[in-house]
């Protein structure tokens, strides 16, 4: 039976409230929350004992969620409590004894604006049919992103939303659209079995919490080739790895062919990280590759080396690399230079990037300047033509 311990509830509550995005619960340190991006023990709260840790894990699990961690050493599961959030868990073995990593999941699913989502994003949500990739480092935000735009097509479009995810993050109540959520262990067997069965369930649009095996990726393809406008994640970096471990997961002599379905239906990768910003809390920065003709026959041709270079002279498809994203939040103060260039692969191009955003921007004020300048000149001027044209008048003199 569900019933949290009461110390793992105040711990929760006080992650929550102070905007932490994790809780560890782990023998022989202190609760430790992840505030920023960075580990936080909480203070004034013992060391944990190992029947601490298992008399929290246990008052979250259920029997067959126990028989799971008992036979692999591991579970993942998801759970809410009244008024205070949703949270997805793991827990685990390690050294003998039970651990637990839990990430907060509002019960608000954050706008795609409040995000700063690129407007490319909404485009790829109008797409008919294909694939759409989310992909990031773990706790990039990747599951928040998905869940602002299934939250935009639910809001706006009358379809069918299929989401299978293992475990169910944000939870959606129909709006415009109807929306069904199968869990795996719960509602379906396993990620492939609640694929497989998605055709027979007449959605027009399927959420995958994740891409893990060339199992999933081939039936994913399939739907996304059949009609059905595909959403899912991966980790990797960037857009181009996660083209490669798509391909990389087949045999070598399935390549070719995989590359093709790929190139035919993807619409999108939108890849993303969270930095610390300069105010407090974390921001994202955004990649976004666009599946135009230049970008599907560079994976057709398995060059996908090169596709970074279509990404940067894309801006008018709506594609940027993230050093570009870097670049601006750095121009409007959001984080600072040393963070940008610290999680970039190519640090000298945000620095590159800021010098043109700075430039244009100076010279967009000197400009504006000037017309008003000019503007309130040709306003004297013409103030002073008028006086000069007037007829000079006499006054009337006393009879």
């Amino acid at each position: 039976m569900f019933d949290p311990d009461p110390t793992l509830v105040t711990l929760l509550q006080a992650t929550v409230n102070s905007g932490s995005s994790d809780l560890h619960i782990t023998v022989g340190r202190a609760p430790t929350a992840r505030r920023d991006g960075t580990l936080v023990s909480f203070e004034n709260v013992k060391v944990l004992e190992p029947d601490d840790t298992e008399r929290m894990v246990m008052s979250l699990l259920n029997d067959e969620q126990v028989k799971e961690l008992e036979e692999n050493y591991q579970v993942d599961f998801s759970f809410g409590i009244p008024g205070l959030g949703r949270f997805r868990a793991n827990a685990y073995n390690q050294r003998n004894t039970l651990a637990l990593a839990l990430r907060v999941i509002p019960f608000r699913v954050r706008s795609l604006e409040e995000l700063g989502a690129p407007r490319a994003v909404t485009t790829l949500l109008n797409k008919p049919y294909g694939i759409v990739l989310s992909v990031g480092p773990t706790g990039s935000g990747k599951s928040t992103t998905l869940a602002a735009m299934v939250d935009r097509i639910n809001e706006t479009k009358p379809v069918h939303i299929l989401t299978i995810e293992d475990p169910i993050e944000y939870l959606h109540n129909h709006k415009t659209a109807m929306v069904n959520q199968r869990e795996v262990g719960t509602d379906a067997r396993s990620f492939e079995q609640g694929l497989r069965s998605a055709l027979r369930e007449d959605p027009d649009v399927i959420l995958l919490g994740e891409m893990r095996d060339l199992e999933s990726i081939q039936i994913a393809l399939s739907l996304a080739e059949t009609g059905h406008l595909v959403f899912a994640t991966l980790h990797t970096n960037d857009a181009s790895q996660a083209l490669d471990r798509m391909v990389d997961v087949f045999p070598a002599e399935k390549r070719d062919q995989i590359q093709t379905m790929l190139a035919g239906a993807l619409q999108g990768v939108v890849s993303q990280r969270l930095l610390p910003a300069v105010s407090g809390g974390r921001v994202a920065a955004f990649e976004v590759l666009m599946g135009n003709e230049a970008v599907k026959n560079l994976i057709r041709e398995g060059k996908s080396r090169q596709l970074r270079n279509v990404v940067a002279t894309g801006g008018p498809d709506g594609m940027q690399t993230i050093e570009m994203d870097l670049a601006r939040l750095v121009t409007s103060g959001l984080v600072t230079m040393e963070t940008a260039q610290s999680i970039s692969a190519y640090p000298s191009e945000i620095q590159a990037q800021v010098s043109t955003l700075r430039s244009q921007a100076q010279a967009a004020a000197t400009a504006a300047s000037g017309q008003v300048a000019t503007s309130g000149s040709g306003q004297n001027m013409g103030a002073q033509e008028e006086e000069s044209t007037e007829e000079p008048t006499e006054e009337p003199t006393p009879a």
